[in-house]
């Protein structure tokens, strides 16, 4: 857990504005993380990619269940950054990053984030999200594109 808890805790961050919802969604991954016991890894990359789409698939979960109820996620600081994370204060140019981020669609979203945060290529994207390779490529520079429009 020591390992990856920095990138599982970054891709529920990118979905989710409020530390409550990470929190789940971080404690949800590790905890799947902690069933599996018969998985077998091929190595450290291959642990940390499960950890990234374990973590994006429960956010992406979380976020359908709230929808289908109708009701946001937190609503007492729906909107609102954790205010443990100085780097992600309102008004700090990587709380506007993350908010752009938050914004796209996904995908572009998650490969994006992939291939620019965690330094992933764009093969282990497409192995990783179950997509062609030139798929990918075309979501990350639909992402950068959306991203420079946001951020000008």
């Amino acid at each position: 857990m020591a390992r990856h808890a920095d990138a599982v805790w970054r891709v529920c961050a990118l979905y989710f504005p409020d530390h409550a919802d990470r929190q789940d969604a971080f404690q949800d991954t590790f905890m799947s993380y902690a069933l599996a016991d018969a998985m077998a890894f091929e190595g450290d990359g291959h642990r940390k990619a499960w950890l990234i789409t374990v973590a994006r698939n429960r956010c992406r979960d979380m976020l359908k269940a709230a929808a289908r109820k109708g009701l946001p996620l937190s609503e007492e600081v729906e909107g609102r950054l954790a205010s443990e994370d100085p780097a992600t204060q309102p008004g700090s140019f990587a709380s506007e990053v993350l908010d752009a981020l938050r914004a796209l669609d996904d995908p572009p979203r998650t490969p994006l984030y992939l291939a620019l945060y965690e330094g992933y290529t764009v093969p282990e994207i497409a192995r990783m999200v179950d997509a062609p390779d030139n798929t990918v490529y075309s979501w990350i520079a639909r992402g950068k594109k959306r991203l420079k429009e946001v951020l000008r």
